[in-house]
């Protein structure tokens, strides 16, 4: 990182340019509660300075479009190969904690209790629309497919049926 006279966000608030997201609006909201104008002790001008500079500082780190082009403006790069290590004296054995990655991946969280309960209610539902399907399924199912003792009965029918209006005529 090349070194110049004004702080750069990550300083402002305190961290590494590696920081995780989480730890970056960790720090953000510690420190917007100790330097907000309505809550300090320190004087209206001061922490009204400190305060934007700190918002501004989390506006950039918390989009990674403009994250990134923070880090390359300062001269950070997130990728190995091109960064040297900051601290060289670390063993050679040393796995990288993906943990505190700039970037999650939301599938490497727990679910929350809301989403485990859609779930549940989705899988209720689903369960009880088979139920109803096979029950409609079951009580319709004699009137489409008729027994031979109803095919027999209702030609009976018609055929009496038949022969009564021929009588009528006669």
């Amino acid at each position: 990182m090349p070194k110049s006279s004004e702080p750069t966000y990550y300083s402002l608030l305190g961290l590494h340019p590696s920081a995780s997201v989480i730890d970056i609006r960790r720090a953000y909201r510690e420190l917007s509660k100790r330097y907000h104008p309505d809550t300090t002790e320190l004087p209206a001008a001061l922490a009204t300075r400190q305060f934007q500079q700190i918002n501004e500082a989390y506006a950039t780190l918390s989009n990674p479009d403009r994250r990134l082009n923070y880090d390359l403006k300062i001269g950070y790069s997130r990728f190995g190969v091109i960064q040297a290590p900051s601290d060289l004296n670390r063993p050679a054995s040393y796995t990288y904690d993906y943990s505190k990655s700039a970037y999650l991946d939301a599938s490497d969280r727990p679910l929350s209790s809301g989403e485990i309960f859609a779930l549940f209610i989705l899988g209720l539902t689903l369960v009880g629309c088979l139920l109803l399907a096979i029950t409609i399924a079951f009580i319709r199912g004699d009137a489409l497919f008729p027994t031979p003792l109803q095919q027999s009965t209702a030609t009976l029918q018609q055929s009496i049926t038949y022969l009564s209006q021929i009588c009528s005529l006669l």
